[in-house]
């Protein structure tokens, strides 16, 4: 948790940084959001993928005469009904990002 205190620290004290401190925080900053900007675009390529091959698979099924809602299906869209999702995010995105590994 102390590890998390401190990514949150450079705006702390702006004041009393010197240019190149600021420059430097700046650039760590930008790397870091060049860093999520492409682990971003990659989950998006990983997601497309997956809807791609879950749209195939359940043509395959519908053409076939199978049914391609499942009960789970039901049970999904009841819970997203039921709950009042508007904007609010149910991911803990403070979680560190090694634990998703």
């Amino acid at each position: 948790m102390a590890e998390k205190k401190s990514e949150d620290t450079p705006l702390v004290n702006l004041e009393e940084k010197s240019i190149e401190e600021l420059r430097a925080l700046l650039d760590e900053l930008h790397a870091e959001e060049q860093r999520v900007s492409y682990r971003r675009r990659v989950l998006h390529g990983k997601i497309d993928i997956l809807r791609a091959e879950l749209v195939r698979r359940l043509k395959e099924e519908r053409q076939s005469g199978k049914d391609v809602v499942s009960p789970h299906d039901i049970e999904r869209l009841i819970d997203i009904l039921a709950n009042d999702f508007r904007g609010v995010s149910t991911v803990d995105v403070t979680e560190d990002e090694d634990d998703e590994q």
